[in-house]
Parts: C-alpha cells; sequence; structure tokens
C-alpha cells in the first residue's frame, strides 16, 4: 500500500471515530475533515531537525469559526493533496516558514500587505532583523477572527514582542476600560495595525488622541494660556501620563519642509558623529552647534534646524496614562527652574526610529537654544535666561520704538515751527527795512 492511501484510510478512520462534540461543531467541507483527520491530533508536529519543531496541530472548530474557515484548507495550502501530502517537505526553519506564509496571505491581502510594506515592522524586515514580525506573529490563520483587534485584551499579539509597553498599557485607564470591555482604545487603535509607524515620528499619536477626544483643543482653551503652542509641542502623556519622567527632545527637521530629518545617504551615522562630537558622553552647546553644521554637509547652514518637545521619556511612561482628573495641571511642573533635567537630540534613523543622544541641559541656554525653543517658549515661564533676557529686550524693543517715534516727531515738528516762525519775523523784519 502506498503512503498516500495509507494516509487515506487513516483519515477516513478517525473520521468515523470522531466524537458526537466534535460533529457537533461547526461544519467544514469533506476535504477539511481528511486534513484534520491528522491536523487535530494533539501533539502532531513535524522535526526540523537540531532541536527544532514545527506543530502542525490545528483545532478544528477554531478553524471552522475562523474567517479561513469558508476557504478551506486548500484555500491557502494549494500545493497540498492527498495524493502527493505524505511526501516529504524541506522547512529550513520556523523563520523561513513564517516568510512563506505571508507571501500566501499576500494572494487575498494585497491592500493590507501594501500597508505593511510602508510599516516599521516591514522596514526592520528588509533590514534583517529576524524578530521582524510578518503576518502570521500577529494573526494565527486558523484562528483569525473577524475585526481588526481583538475583543478581549488576552487576545493582543503586540505584548509578545512589547511585554513592558503592554503591562504598562494593561495598568493605564485605557486598558483597565478595555479590560471591562468598554470601548476604549487598544494597540492597533493608536498605532494602526499593518502600518505601524515609529511611535515618535509624525502625528499619528497625537491625531490618535484627537481622533477619540475630539473636544480636547477647546477644552483645554478655557484654562491653558497658549494651546496651541501646548497642543503642538508638548505630547498628550507629558501631562496624562503624571508619573512619567518628562524630557526635552531636539529634533532635526528640514527647514523648507518642515519634515524631521534622517540619516543622510552617505553620511556618517548620527550616533557615531555625535559621540565624536561630544565631551563626557554629553554634547555640549558648541559640540552641538559643531554637530549641526556638519550635518548640513559642509556648512550650509539653513537646510537643518533643531525644534524642541516635551515628551515623556520612555514608551513605557507615555502608556501610563491616568484619568483626567490626574492630568498635570500645574504649569510650574514645567515652568519652573530645573524642569528641563534630560535634553536629548534627535535624528530619525535608516528604520525610522529617533536616534537619540544626551545633551547637556545648559544647551537651552546657549545661543543655538534661540530657534530650537521658539515653538514653546513663553517668556519668563520656562526659566531659559538667554530666552528671557533676548525676549524681554524684544519687548523693550516693541515699546520703546513706536515712543521714540512719536517723541522724534513731535521733536521734529517742534523745530521746524520754531524755524518757519523766525522765518516770518526775518521777513517781517526785511518789510519793515525796506519801508
Amino acid at each position: 500500500m502506498t503512503a498516500a492511501k495509507a494516509l487515506v484510510v487513516v483519515a477516513a478512520f478517525m473520521l468515523s471515530s470522531l466524537t458526537p462534540a466534535a460533529a457537533a461543531g461547526p461544519a467544514v467541507s469533506e476535504q477539511d475533515q481528511a486534513c484534520l483527520a491528522c491536523h487535530a491530533q494533539q501533539g502532531f508536529e513535524k522535526d526540523l531537525g537540531k532541536g527544532r519543531t514545527l506543530s502542525l496541530h490545528i483545532e478544528g472548530e477554531d478553524f471552522a469559526r475562523s474567517v479561513h474557515g469558508a476557504i478551506g484548507c486548500a484555500g491557502c495550502h494549494a500545493e497540498v493533496n492527498l495524493a502527493g501530502h505524505a511526501e516529504e517537505r524541506k522547512i529550513p526553519s520556523l523563520r523561513e516558514y513564517s516568510l512563506r506564509a505571508a507571501q500566501v496571505c499576500r494572494g487575498c491581502h494585497e491592500e493590507k500587505y501594501k500597508l505593511y510594506e510602508g510599516s516599521i515592522h516591514a522596514t526592520l524586515l528588509r533590514m534583517g532583523n529576524q524578530a521582524a514580525p510578518v503576518c502570521t506573529d500577529c494573526h494565527a490563520p486558523h484562528r483569525v477572527q473577524p475585526g481588526s483587534a481583538p475583543a478581549a485584551i488576552t487576545g493582543v499579539p503586540c505584548k509578545r514582542c512589547h511585554e513592558p509597553i503592554f503591562n504598562a498599557y494593561a495598568a493605564s485607564m485605557h486598558g483597565k476600560a478595555r479590560a471591562k470591555h468598554a470601548a476604549a482604545p487598544i494597540c492597533a487603535d493608536c498605532h494602526r495595525a499593518h502600518e505601524v509607524a515609529a511611535a515618535t515620528a509624525g502625528t499619528v499619536l497625537k491625531d490618535a488622541c484627537l481622533g477619540c477626544h475630539a473636544q480636547a483643543v477647546e477644552s483645554h482653551r478655557a484654562w491653558l494660556p497658549n494651546t496651541g503652542r501646548h497642543f503642538d509641542a508638548v505630547s498628550c502623556a507629558a501631562c496624562h501620563a503624571p508619573a512619567a519622567r518628562r524630557r526635552v527632545e531636539l529634533r532635526l527637521h528640514d527647514v523648507a519642509t518642515g519634515r524631521r530629518v534622517g540619516e543622510q545617504s552617505g553620511a556618517a551615522h548620527f550616533g557615531e558623529r555625535a559621540r565624536a562630537a561630544a565631551d563626557g558622553g554629553r554634547l555640549d552647546a558648541d559640540s552641538l552647534w559643531t554637530l549641526l553644521r556638519e550635518f548640513n554637509q559642509g556648512g550650509a547652514e539653513g537646510k537643518a534646524a533643531l525644534r524642541g518637545r516635551v515628551e515623556a521619556a520612555s514608551g513605557i511612561e507615555a502608556h501610563q496614562l491616568a484619568d483626567r482628573t490626574q492630568a498635570i495641571r500645574d504649569c510650574a511642573s514645567c515652568h519652573r527652574d530645573g524642569a528641563f533635567e534630560a535634553v536629548t537630540v534627535s535624528v530619525l534613523g535608516p528604520d525610522g526610529r529617533p536616534v537619540r543622544f544626551e545633551v547637556h541641559k545648559e544647551v537651552l541656554n546657549s545661543a543655538t537654544s534661540v530657534e530650537t525653543m521658539r515653538a514653546f517658549y513663553a517668556i519668563g515661564a520656562t526659566r531659559v535666561k538667554l530666552l528671557d533676557g533676548l525676549l524681554a529686550l524684544a519687548l523693550l524693543a516693541g515699546i520703546a520704538v513706536p515712543i521714540g517715534h512719536q517723541a522724534m516727531k513731535w521733536f521734529v515738528r517742534r523745530r521746524l515751527k520754531r524755524a518757519q516762525a523766525g522765518q516770518v519775523r526775518a521777513e517781517a523784519a526785511e518789510r519793515r527795512d525796506e519801508r
């Protein structure tokens, strides 16, 4: 008897011995039942060698209830048939198997795959990161359910790679509400499911917050001075995660486009250049200015500039969001001496994530900080003495110039009137002499 015929006999025998409970589950096709005759066995696996195994076990009822149950086994495993299935297939590794499976997913989910290709996950994969997730790392193909996000917090796949951050989320107001089945955001709601970007890149996270809290800007205007400036230059978590440490991040931006700058091709890595310029592990004002000038390709200042932003000091802390009643409302939390203890400078790395380097906090009192701090500086508020002085002078100049102008006009008019009066007297004297 051939291996293929033996497989069919075994499948037929096991189908006849299915329990009533199994038979009562959602229906699958006869062909899929033949597959499940073997694959429903607990512990069914393939030996990959060197102590590695690939699980081949499929829960039949889970598969029948999944979105893939309707297309059946052959919908994804088109190369498999009962006649040739007993032939040995070589699988180099679990990773290689996952990469092949992702290409199968692409056949039906082309639009989602295009979104994925632009994500940081796909970028890391192209850069050779073996831990970067592909389709089957997040979606169990034999159990996948309708909907873009899991209904229960326990079903979130993100925590497998981001466990510390997920634990912070689970303990936050959002995580606690989600655990109680409330309509609270979960990972994909803020970071998106397939087009995942670096958390600090662009305005994705701020847009996500405002997507749910549409009235946030207006409600803050009622009590928060310079509301627009705060929303542009302060992350939501900086105030709504009250236990978080905060830092000022100086981000490199293209002056013409306003976009964040990535490491320029052909140039030394930003981190290496920063380390070379650093003094004692941190950049001082002179080193930072030198680094910026070099980054602008040979001293062409003005192509890239630094912009300051206040944010939570880590991704874990950024997820420790509290109830809004606990949010920081005391302006002195930031606008006081010593508030800006942690300062970093960053540029986007090749994978889209920021490459950061620590900076001496005194850099905020240097001439290089004038343009840098403009986005979130308010005179007398941030306790940056240089800026206080410069802006105080500008304020005095703004007052003095119009006053001086009016005084000069009064003085000139007075001199002109005196001159005119003198000329009139002189002409009158001449007329008297002529008589």
